[in-house]
C-alpha cells in the first residue's frame, strides 16, 4: 500500500518499521519539529525522525496541519491509507479524509477503556488486569473511531508503564500489519465503540506523582509503577537545612500501621512508611542530582530515622507533631 505516517515518540517507532518490513511504500513520514534540549539546547530529533531518516524515508515536521497549504500537500501525496501512532497533532478532517481507506490509529488501550492521552500509565494505576492495542479508523472524536483489530496482554503486579509500553509498541506494529492486509483483502470490518465502559486516560503532570501517605499502600505502589520512569513519584523529606524532594523508583507492599507517614525500618533494614491502609516498603531511592539507590543503602547517607512523619510538612518526629497539635489545641481555647 501507499501509505503516510505519523508519529513521534519511541512507541510509534517499531509500528515505522514493521511497515517497511512488509513491504509498504511508506512516501511520507510526519512527526512534530525538532527541539532545543540538553544543556548546550542543540535541537533534538523525535525517535520517529531518526528512525525514518535510518530507513531513507522522507520527513516532514510542519508546525501546525490546520493551513490550507498543509492539507493540499497531504491530499497530493494520493495515499491509500495514513497510519497514525502517538503523534501529537490532532488531525483535522481535510487530513482524516484525504486518504483512500482513511487514517488508522494505533492506540494502546482496549478501546474504550482509557481514550486519551495516557491510556498506559492509568491502566496500571487503576489495577487493571489486563490492556492491549486497539487499531481504529479514526475520526474527529477524541479515539471515538470505529475499531478494526484488536489484542490484548496481562498487566502483571512486576510490570512498570516503561514494560507495558515497550510491549504495547511491538504488539501494535504486529497489530497494524494484520489491520492493513485485513482492509486490502476485505475480510475486517470496522465495529463502533460500545457507549458502555468509556474511560478518559487524562494526560499526565509532574506534580501528580506526589506520594499521599493517606490513600492505601496498594495504590501507591501501582503509582510507583504507572509513573515509571515519567514523571517519577516522590516524598517530601524537609530538614533544619531546608526540604527535598526524594524519587521513590520502587516499591513493595508492607505491613504497617500508625499515623499514614510514619517511617520505621524493617529487619532488612529497608524503610517502610505507614498509608491509609497498610505500608509502602521503599526498595530504590534518588535525590535530586544523585544516583539511585537501594532504599537501605541511601538511608546510610540520608538521615530518615523510625517515627519520623512524612508529608507535606516535611520530616518531623511523631513527637513534635503532636506537640504542635497539643498547642494549637491550646491557643484555640
Amino acid at each position: 500500500m501507499k501509505l503516510g505516517f505519523l508519529g513521534t515518540s519511541e512507541f510509534a517507532v517499531p509500528a515505522l518499521g514493521a511497515l517497511v518490513d512488509a513491504g509498504h511504500d511508506v512516501i511520507a513520514v510526519y512527526t512534530r519539529a525538532p527541539k532545543p534540549a540538553g544543556r548546550g539546547q542543540h535541537e533534538r530529533r523525535t525517535p520517529v525522525h531518526e528512525r525514518a531518516l535510518a530507513l531513507g524515508l522522507p520527513v516532514r515536521t510542519p508546525k501546525s496541519l490546520r493551513s490550507e497549504d498543509q492539507a493540499q500537500a497531504f491530499k497530493a501525496l494520493d495515499l491509500d491509507s495514513a497510519v497514525v501512532v502517538a503523534y501529537g497533532h490532532i488531525l483535522p478532517k481535510s487530513f482524516l479524509d484525504a486518504p483512500v481507506l482513511g487514517c488508522i490509529n494505533i492506540h494502546g488501550s482496549l478501546l474504550p477503556r482509557w481514550r486519551g492521552a495516557a491510556p498506559i500509565h492509568r491502566a496500571i494505576l487503576a489495577g487493571d488486569a489486563e490492556t492491549g492495542v486497539t487499531t481504529m479508523r479514526m475520526d474527529e472524536g477524541l479515539d471515538t473511531g470505529p475499531m478494526l483489530l484488536a489484542e490484548r496482554t496481562p498487566i502483571s503486579a512486576a510490570d512498570t508503564a516503561e514494560t507495558v509500553h515497550d510491549r504495547l509498541a511491538e504488539l501494535g506494529a504486529r497489530l497494524i500489519v494484520s489491520t492493513l492486509d485485513g482492509l486490502v483483502a476485505n475480510t475486517i470490518e470496522a465495529v463502533p465503540q460500545p457507549a458502555e465502559g468509556v474511560t478518559y486516560a487524562h494526560k499526565l503532570g509532574k506534580e501528580e506523582g506526589a506520594l499521599d501517605w493517606r490513600r492505601p499502600a496498594a495504590e501507591l505502589e501501582r503509582k510507583v509503577r504507572a509513573f515509571h520512569p515519567w514523571p517519577g513519584t516522590w516524598f517530601e523529606a524537609n530538614s533544619e537545612a531546608g526540604g527535598e524532594r526524594i524519587k521513590v523508583l520502587e516499591a513493595g507492599l508492607a505491613l504497617a500501621g500508625g499515623t499514614p507517614g510514619t517511617v520505621s525500618v524493617g529487619r532488612d533494614g529497608f524503610p517502610i512508611v505507614a498509608c491509609g491502609v497498610g505500608g509502602l516498603k521503599l526498595l530504590k531511592l534518588q535525590r535530586a542530582g544523585k544516583s539511585a539507590q537501594a532504599a537501605d543503602a541511601f538511608l546510610r547517607g540520608f538521615a530518615l530515622p523510625a517515627g519520623t512523619v512524612l508529608g507535606a510538612a516535611g520530616r518531623r518526629s511523631v513527637a513534635d507533631l503532636r506537640a504542635r497539635g497539643a498547642l494549637q489545641a491550646h491557643h484555640r481555647i
